[in-house]
């Protein structure tokens, strides 16, 4: 792991200690540097999940990723600066009206400053904070215009949810096994390879910005702002591939070498 590359790649200057308040800097950095992507999905390429792949792909390549990737290869930089990290398995229920399979990777971090432990998560393609969040039941993040928390679940684990008006959503859930690298390469050749899978059907690309996020859905370019949202026009492909160079610096035609 070149911790040097990997900082610069995201942005991070200044001191580096495996703090709490710095685990926070990193995943805001990482947020808005590396975009949410299954473009390699669409493209037929293996998801291939060593350091060395992920290392070339999102640092050297200045690529993005899908959760597997993304959360991967930030647990690996987290654990080079210090931090303690659990790799845990979770499930995605945001849309959902029964229990999914487990398809999602999340990070369980371990500061050297806090006895705490902290859920950082920098895989999720739609809204999710931007900030770790203490594993507390009941604790609530205020995270811009969005409001998170956590509950408890006897069979779930612990469960992620947001407010939207007086509601509270599921938005994940996971629970606190330590996983190995291995244990999540079947559930991402599921996600790379089943006609059920949600990831091999059409561009999704996502990435952070200060104020919202900038998103891909086929071929519709959202900008969510303010808590607004807007559509912006990329009625052909010579748009489209503006947009992915401007919005998410991805040459979309090198993809297809």
């Amino acid at each position: 792991m070149d911790t040097a590359l990997y900082l610069d790649r995201i942005g991070m200057t200044g001191p580096i200690e495996p703090t709490a308040a710095c685990l926070g800097r990193l995943q805001q950095a990482h947020l808005v540097t590396v975009p949410y992507e299954n473009l390699d999905i669409l493209a037929g390429r293996p998801i291939l999940l060593t350091e060395d792949a992920l290392f070339e792909k999102i640092v050297a390549r200045r690529r993005g990723g899908y959760c597997f990737e993304l959360n991967e290869l930030f647990g690996r930089l987290l654990r080079a600066l210090g931090y303690g990290v659990t790799d845990s398995f979770g499930r995605f229920l945001r849309g959902e009206t029964g229990i999914p399979m487990r398809r999602h990777h999340v990070l369980l971090v371990k500061p050297q400053d806090d006895d705490a432990r902290w859920l950082a998560d920098v895989g999720v393609g739609t809204g999710s904070p931007t900030r770790p969040m203490r594993l507390v039941e009941g604790e609530v993040l205020r995270d811009g215009a969005d409001t998170y928390g956590l509950r408890r679940d006897d069979f779930l684990g612990w469960v992620l949810t947001e407010r939207r008006g007086d509601v509270w959503r599921d938005v994940y859930s996971f629970t606190e096994e330590p996983q190995l690298p291995v244990d999540f390469v079947a559930a991402s050749f599921y996600c790379e390879k089943s006609p059920d899978s949600i990831f091999n059907k059409a561009p999704m690309v996502s990435l952070r910005t200060e104020t919202g996020r900038r998103t891909r859905d086929g071929d519709e370019f959202r900008l969510f702002e303010g808590g607004r949202v807007s559509v912006v026009a990329a009625p052909g492909e010579a748009e489209r591939r503006a947009l992915m160079r401007e919005w998410f610096g991805i040459d979309t035609e090198c993809l297809l070498k």
